[in-house]
């Protein structure tokens, strides 16, 4: 403390230097820069041995000068090794930038220039870690990284990187190793060489492979040679399809088969024929011409099955349908509409009728030539076949229906051009109005069924075109449309307030309101 120094005798401390004495105080042990120090030290001039003080004040003051000097130094040296660092990492930044001679001058070596390689040297590519160009021809080893540049469009491989991959590569090099193949060089013919080896060595596996399946199921499955056996003996035996057809036929053909029998072979056979392949197969067996000639039977219960059997092999089989027809089951079926004969019986004989005309339409032409139509028409004057009417209309629907979808068809092939053709010799439409079918048509709507008229409206609504006249003409019609746009209204709002906004009696709610518009 300044205060001991200061004698008692020699009185109170002054007042000047009592302020030096405070700051002193106010920061013992500080650390203090120039500045102060040299503060500190004018202070100090002014106590006893101020002299000494100064002295040593002064040392300080010289060594935080040549402190700074240091750090200044240090901060220039790292500038310059950073800027070296960066030089050795960024060619841009380099103070002098190293031409490639001299690297090839100290290296001792020489880059080989692609152009003058000899030419086979390119049929063999020696692989970098780098990604290097793959030129065509060159044979790549296996185990490399191969790659398409989308920005060049070329195709480029390096080595592979990590140990994996590099694994990878040894187990490669070890099956070529049985080829003696140098692994830094090689040529094209033993790449070659050894990728035939290869395929046959995975050729050979894979057929090691199928021999191991096939003798698994061998183990597990038995052969069905040997299952025949074994059901012959347990007087069981396994049929095919033909065989069964066969049996079915020649009980059906027998003198000495009853009429059941007879009948329940045509049952049997009708499960069989809906398969395309067995109908062909029931052609050639000539099963075919013996159901077409049980039309003729007297018993209506074999005519019915037997017209059964027929609908069913026509159906959807165009080489079934061109033999019914050149073997004169067409009028054999007109014949059986047209004269009296049991609902069960006509039903049958309509449903191989629909399955005959149907995408046949040499056959709807051969049928308006023999009066067809008006055969249909007569069975609406028969009592009792009501349940007739709406398949009638069903297929005269159909007919008309397939006939417009195949003329507004885009498709310009040969053949859809030659059933256009066909098809355009059949004038069904005009011999629908011309019979009076629109008003026949017309006044099924009156029946209670709402399948049936959903149909009706259908038919209604594709002749609207030819039969315009007329229905605009009948109040029977426009008095029977009112009637149901109002029964209808009711049940689609009922429908709605159940829930179901899109139901079905609103969509013959609309096909109404359609017609009722059309005839305005």
């Amino acid at each position: 403390m300044i205060s001991k120094w200061w004698p008692q005798s020699r009185g109170a401390w002054p007042r000047e230097r009592r302020s030096c004495a405070q700051w002193v105080r106010r920061s013992p042990g500080a650390v203090c820069g120039v500045s102060e120090l040299v503060k500190h030290a004018q202070c100090e001039a002014q106590l006893p041995g101020a002299q000494l003080r100064l002295t040593a004040m002064s040392h300080c003051i010289g060594l935080l000068s040549i402190a700074a000097n240091l750090n200044l130094l240090i901060l220039l040296l790292s500038a310059v090794c950073f800027c070296s660092c960066l030089s050795d990492r960024i060619p841009e930044f380099a103070l002098t930038k190293t031409e490639e001679s001299d690297l090839k001058e100290e290296n001792g070596k020489e880059s080989v220039v692609e152009d003058d390689l000899d030419p086979e040297d390119l049929e063999v590519f020696y692989p970098t870690h780098q990604w290097q160009t793959v030129h065509p021809g060159q044979a790549v080893p296996a185990g490399l990284h191969v790659r398409l540049n989308l920005q060049t469009g070329e195709r480029e491989a390096r080595l592979p990187d990590n140990k994996n991959e590099k694994s990878d590569m040894k187990d490669q090099r070890k099956r070529l190793d049985k080829l003696d193949i140098n692994s830094n060089s090689y040529t094209s013919q033993e790449l070659k060489e050894a990728l035939a080896k290869m395929k046959k060595k995975e050729k050979t596996e894979s057929t090691m492979e199928q021999k191991v399946n096939l003798e698994d199921v061998r183990q597990r499955f038995r052969p069905i040679e040997e299952l025949k056996k074994e059901f012959e003996e347990l007087n069981m035996r396994i049929e095919t399809d033909f065989e069964v057809m066969i049996k079915l036929i020649n009980k059906f053909n027998r003198s000495t088969s009853t009429l059941g029998e007879k009948v329940a072979a045509l049952y049997d056979l009708e499960y069989y024929v809906h398969q395309v392949d067995n109908a062909k197969d029931f052609l050639s067996l000539g099963g075919l011409q013996l159901v077409i000639n049980g039309l003729n039977s007297t018993e209506p219960v074999l005519k019915e099955h037997a017209a059964f059997v027929l609908g069913a092999a026509l159906s959807s089989n165009p080489k079934v349908q061109v033999e019914a027809i050149e073997g004169g089951a067409l009028q054999k079926l007109l014949v059986i509409l047209a004269m009296e004969q049991p609902l069960a019986v006509k039903k049958k004989a309509l449903f191989a009728l629909s399955s005959m005309l149907r995408h046949f339409p040499y056959a709807q032409l051969q049928f308006l030539k023999l009066g067809g139509l008006q055969v249909l028409r007569n069975l609406f004057k028969e009592k009792g076949m009501e349940t007739l009417y709406v398949r009638v209309v069903t297929l005269l629907y159909d007919l008309i229906v397939e006939k417009m979808l195949l003329e507004d068809s885009q498709n310009k092939e040969d053949q859809m051009e030659e059933r256009v053709q066909q098809y355009s010799q059949v004038n069904l439409v005009p011999a629908v109005v011309e019979q009076g079918w629109c008003v026949i048509i017309s006044n099924l709507l009156a029946l209670p069924e709402h399948d049936t008229r959903e149909k009706v409206l259908k038919t209604v609504r594709v002749l609207m075109a030819f039969c315009r006249d007329g229905y605009q003409g009948d109040h029977a019609l426009r008095t029977t449309l009112s009637m149901l746009r109002t029964e209808y209204e009711e049940l689609a709002a009922e429908e709605q307030r159940e829930g179901d906004k899109d139901g079905y009696f609103k969509e013959l709610l609309s096909s109404i309101n359609t017609i009722i518009q059309e005839l305005r």
